[in-house]
């Protein structure tokens, strides 16, 4: 190995990667004009994906993060593989499958910062057919973070499969984990199941970030505080509540608690991606040794960041724009 990437590891606590993930990304075309989809007429190509806004949004603000996934071997999927690169997220474990079709939607232009219509056109694409073959043993164990989303979980069941494997497997090997539901229910059989299968992965994880509407789904709880506790007593440390714009809670499993105040953001543009943009920010918080008050606060901002622009992550802010953003 050459000095130069001896040294690289060294300064990430010997580990080549500093969070992994793993995931669907689609090629997103949203409307140019307001209105019923089926109207528009012109369309500006996005990227979409819940863990790919992740994995970005940490990469922006420094981190060397790896994304795993499989796409078609078409159009879309060497728009995907291109635009996930040229963010600087490694992609050697991103395969190209043959005979397979890479997912896209449809995206409504936002109005009055209210959350667009979205269409998904992603049954049977290469990504849903993720499976336990896929994982990578060495590839995971090269990063000291894995983040996990209940998007993938909900794909199929071989991509459920997936991820029960890999939230497993990092945490038995002494990484920490951190998941955050993002609750598809269109893509569960019914909501009972969704229920079930989403709790059994947080419950592996060390981080559950659930918004206050998910938590109430999967908990049957109101408040956050308790919330919060359903998931501490299952072995979960730390829970952290988006609360949207009033900002987000937080409880610790050693009994530490807290409400960090949201950004004020005086023009919402589009609130898809929001949740992604605040995991990138915590856990690029938290992996730095911030604390955790601290930490959220971060994410409360990237997630301000994130709204402010048309897209699921063209506004996630650089360090530099960050560090900027804190210094003024």
């Amino acid at each position: 190995m050459m000095k130069q990437e001896l040294r690289q590891k060294e300064m990430h606590g010997g580990h080549a990667l500093d969070v992994v993930t793993y995931g669907e990304a689609m090629a997103m075309f949203v409307a140019e004009e307001a209105g019923d989809l089926a109207g528009v007429a012109h369309f500006t190509r996005r990227l979409a994906g819940a863990e790919t806004n992740v994995a970005i949004g940490l990469a922006r603000l420094g981190l060397r993060v790896g994304w795993l996934s499989r796409v078609g071997d078409d159009a879309f999927g060497r728009f995907i593989r291109a635009s996930v690169q040229a963010e600087g997220v490694d992609c050697s474990r991103v395969v190209t499958v043959a005979g397979q079709c890479s997912g896209f939607q449809l995206k409504a232009q936002a109005e009055n910062g209210a959350d667009p219509l979205v269409e998904y056109f992603r049954k049977g694409s290469a990504a849903s057919q993720l499976a336990p073959a896929d994982f990578d043993p060495a590839y995971f164990l090269s990063a000291r973070h894995l983040h996990a989303t209940g998007v993938a979980a909900a794909l199929s069941e071989t991509s459920l499969a997936f991820a029960g494997k890999a939230l497993d497997f990092m945490r038995a090997n002494g990484r920490t984990v951190s998941f955050d539901p993002n609750l598809r229910p269109s893509l569960w059989p019914s909501q009972a199941v969704m229920v079930e299968q989403i709790n059994r992965l947080a419950c592996k994880a060390h981080w559950v970030l659930p918004g206050l509407g998910e938590g109430k789904i999967l908990t049957g709880h109101d408040l956050p505080h308790d919330i919060a506790g359903y998931y501490l007593q299952r072995g979960v440390r730390l829970v952290v509540i988006k609360l949207g714009a009033d900002g987000a809670y937080y409880r610790t499993a050693d009994g530490g608690s807290g409400m960090v105040p949201g950004e004020r953001v005086a023009h919402v543009v589009d609130t898809v991606g929001a949740g992604d943009g605040f995991a990138a920010g915590l856990v690029s918080a938290l992996l730095e040794g911030l604390p955790l008050a601290q930490a959220v606060g971060r994410g409360n901002r990237v997630g301000a960041f994130a709204i402010q622009v048309a897209g699921d992550m063209e506004g996630l802010p650089t360090r530099t724009q960050l560090d900027a953003l804190v210094q003024s």
